[in-house]
């Protein structure tokens, strides 16, 4: 036997539903379209690429086949660590920031025309930094992306 606390929540929440207008069993509002794009192997930044896109809710499709693809994504990270005899002169003067060296990742995206659409750099701290760079081209991506077009 429901109680009347119970049929009372049962109202409130049909009536929350009712007036922000979402059906019972509605399915998620149709996303804007997505594109694909196929990733240039890189030494396994690809996979960061494609994991970030899919974190970041890009608007796109990673595709494992190129001719599926309507754009191709290149990649080039280059990391820089620091030498053990630079970091141990650095920490002997109190300066011990940025002693794990750094890294640069690059990205291109190109059109079926062989055209560079959009292309990014990041730099970050630590040589060892494939997901945060990776998450950056993603979010930065994402809002070219969604972007509108200019007129």
């Amino acid at each position: 036997m429901t109680t009347q606390l119970e049929r009372r929540g049962v109202i409130l929440a049909g009536l929350i539903l009712l007036f922000t207008g979402i059906p019972f069993g509605a399915t998620p509002a149709e996303k804007a379209p997505s594109i694909k794009i196929f990733i240039e192997p890189q030494d396994g930044f690809e996979s960061y690429i494609a994991a970030a896109i899919f974190k970041k809710k890009v608007p796109a499709v990673v595709t494992q086949n190129r001719d599926d693809a309507e754009f191709v994504m290149t990649s080039k990270v280059t990391s820089n660590p620091e030498s053990t005899g630079s970091k141990i002169a650095r920490c002997i003067f109190a300066y011990c920031a940025g002693i794990n060296g750094d890294q640069t990742a690059t990205v291109q995206l190109i059109n079926a025309k062989g055209e560079v659409t959009w292309a990014y750099n990041v730099k970050k701290g630590g040589h060892k930094n494939f997901q945060s760079s990776s998450e950056a081209i993603a979010k930065h991506l994402k809002n070219y992306l969604e972007r509108p077009p200019k007129k």
